[in-house]
């Protein structure tokens, strides 16, 4: 039998670098965890530094594997799962980024993207990409950077440079240069990638002025992408799985068929709908995207993007100081019969999907002299559910407009928010449909580990992998019907308030 029987999960995120090791029954042994620090150049602007990203990276990864008793020999193979969007660009020669990383919350790009929407690119980049045009993704970021860092756009075109997400970053860094890859659930969040053809858009490419040359090449999110040398680790490993966060925690909720669904509540939130080998377009400002290709065939999923739900969390935590823990949030809520009428709309970085409106700027409205900090916390977690809600109805709207039948199945969820349950209960409300809570709620990790012990053989089949999944806590709707609409109505009332462009 042979002695590789574990996989090696990085989970490379916004806001911390973690390394979860997993048996052959996707059971995680050990996991070791950083914190990212966050850089704010100016108002709307994020960053983040790629070396810290990758010291980080490795520190965890020795950690977990130290922490486990678990040397290189005994790895299957590695899987890696990142931050979406996040743009960096860095030197062939050297490997060293030109610029720090610009976060996929960054919104200094908004002026182009209204630059492109006035050329009435729009719809070409909807149709061909999925996408909504927006600074979210990683396309204006790099032109950004090919624009103002000097000297940056003729080494591009000599060919000196490399662009990459986190992912493809990290695979550079982890294969000793020898690698400049993405998986195609990356690419398709970039915004100059057609999820049709499977190909770099040529005339995305030259509206940009990106050269083809900086670009990486994309590959199966399953399948064995290179391996370490031995000096990272102290034997060679193959790397052999690699997907964007919310793809992998599809992947790990065991989410196969269509009109699977999960939502993972992390920095931001992200639902996402898997529909299958059909790409189904969306009239309601949902992405349509790249779940994963495995196999040389691709899954499509709809994609609702929620900027801010842990961060609401964190917001409340550090910047008003409300409480001293987000756990600590539970209990908070659960001490109040409601918010007193408030709401927290957090548009800190604009508001995502489906509204689609960088311009926007957080609030707290419904202030009386009976408010305290306790109903702000409420109307945050609040917040998270009701946003859940816009995505997960323009979802029902998009499946409608294709002649599909509406995702009423239980949505599965994740992410380090689904620790507290009075907020999944909240879910379950809102959303009038149960909600369950898997026993590994680190799923995005867990899917990279699925993605790479599937390419080596240890995970045998998708099959094997969904009879793993397990519910830990099933939360079913209990809410009056007629204070659920309420709810809703004056969500949407406080959404009004925020918003830089007219309803629609």
């Amino acid at each position: 039998m042979s002695k590789r029987r574990y996989v090696l999960a990085i989970d490379q995120g916004t806001t911390s670098s973690r390394a979860i090791l997993f048996d052959a029954t996707l059971r995680p042994l050990a996991s070791a965890q950083r914190p990212l620090q966050q850089i704010f150049p100016a108002d709307g602007q994020v960053e983040h530094d790629p070396e810290h990203i990758w010291a980080d990276t490795l520190a965890v990864c020795r950690e977990a594997m130290e922490t486990a008793g678990i040397g290189p020999r005994e790895l299957a193979a590695i899987g890696l799962t990142n931050q979406r969007e996040t743009t960096i660009l860095w030197e062939r020669r050297t490997g060293r980024p030109v610029h720090n990383a610009i976060v996929w919350q960054d919104r200094r790009t908004a002026p182009l993207c209204r630059e492109l929407e006035a050329e009435g690119l729009d719809l070409p980049i909807r149709e061909r990409t999925g996408l909504v045009v927006d600074p979210y993704f990683s396309a204006t970021k790099l032109a950004w950077l090919l624009d103002h860092v000097p000297g940056a756009r003729a080494a591009a075109e000599r060919g000196e440079l490399a662009f990459g997400t986190v992912d493809c970053f990290l695979l550079w860094r982890l294969t000793g240069g020898r690698v400049h890859a993405t998986d195609a659930s990356n690419a398709a969040r970039t915004m100059l990638f057609d999820i049709h053809h499977q190909r770099w858009d040529e005339e995305l490419l030259e509206r940009l002025r990106i050269p083809p040359a900086v670009l990486p090449a994309v590959v199966d999110c399953s399948g064995e992408l290179g391996a370490t040398p031995s000096s990272l680790f102290g034997a060679p490993v193959p790397i052999a799985g690699m997907a964007g966060d919310q793809q992998a925690a599809t992947f790990g909720q065991a989410c196969f068929e269509p009109g699977a669904m999960k939502s993972t509540y992390g920095t931001g939130c992200f639902a996402l709908l898997v529909t299958g080998e059909r790409a189904v377009p969306s009239r309601h400002r949902l992405l349509t995207t790249i779940a994963w290709r495995v196999g040389g065939r691709t899954t499509y999923a709809l994609e609702g993007s929620i900027f801010s739900a842990g961060a609401t969390i964190q917001w409340v935590r550090d910047g008003l100081r409300a409480i001293g823990s987000a756990a600590e949030s539970e209990a908070v809520a659960a001490s109040l019969p409601d918010s007193g009428g408030v709401h927290l709309v957090p548009a800190f970085t604009g508001l995502g999907a489906p509204w689609w409106d960088p311009d926007a700027r957080g609030a707290i409205l419904g202030l009386g002299r009976d408010t305290t900090l306790a109903h702000i916390v409420r109307a945050a977690l609040e917040s998270t559910s009701l946003q859940t809600f816009d995505l997960l109805e323009a979802m029902d709207r998009d499946l409608e407009a294709a002649g599909l039948p509406p995702a009423r199945g239980r949505l599965r969820v994740d992410g380090g928010m689904v620790a507290n349950s009075w907020l999944c209960q909240d879910l379950a409300d809102i959303l009038d449909r149960p909600v369950d809570r898997p026993a590994v709620i680190e799923t995005t990790a867990l899917g990279a580990a699925c993605l790479a012990g599937l390419a080596v053989g240890l995970y045998p089949s998708l099959e094997a992998i969904a009879a793993a999944w397990k519910v830990e806590r099933r939360f079913a709707p209990a809410l009056d019907p007629a204070r659920r609409a309420a709810r809703i109505a004056a969500w949407r009332a406080a959404l009004d308030r925020v918003r830089s462009t007219p309803r629609d």
